[in-house]
Order: C-alpha cells, then structure tokens, then sequence
C-alpha cells in the first residue's frame, strides 16, 4: 500500500511495477493517515521518545534505530497497526 508520494506514481515505479506479475500496488487517498498502518508506527516511536532529550542529529538517529529495532520482532504490535487500519492483509477482489 502506497500512498501518492511522488516517487509511487512516477512514470519509473509504474514500469517497475508492471514488471513484476507478482506485486501487487494498492494506492491510498491523497492524504489518508488512517489507512496508513505505517501512521501508527511512527506515532508508537515518538511516544516511546517523548521524554528523552538528544543532544545531537546523531544522538537522535541512535534512538529511533533503536526504537524501531525493538519493534522490528514484536508481531502482535505491528499486526495491531494494520489492525489500527480496518484494512486486511491478502489480494484485493
């Protein structure tokens, strides 16, 4: 799932794209943030870093890598965010 970055419906990814039987593309609204289970993601990692204070650009980098590492194996939570959605994994109809 995508949403209309420019980059996703670009002339290239829609070549890369066709090329590929096996992808399949499912372009999001315009603006959809509800649909986007990546939302909920990113929401959980600012949480998860509201009280701590980086001192560097650098420093900062090391915490969400961290963060985002800690998620990476936890199923049920990221299962949740696509739950968050409505929407379901599967092929479309």
């Amino acid at each position: 799932m995508w949403d209309r970055l420019s980059t996703h419906i670009s002339k290239t990814m829609k070549a890369l794209v066709a090329e590929r039987e096996w992808l399949t593309v499912i372009l999001l609204p315009g603006y959809a943030p509800e649909l986007n289970p990546v939302e909920g993601l990113w929401a959980h990692i600012k949480r998860s870093l509201a009280n701590l204070a980086a001192r560097t650009l650098s420093e900062l980098e090391t915490l969400v890598r961290r963060s985002l590492k800690a998620v990476q194996y936890r199923h049920t939570i990221l299962g949740g965010f696509l739950a968050g959605t409505g929407l379901a994994l599967g092929r479309p109809n």
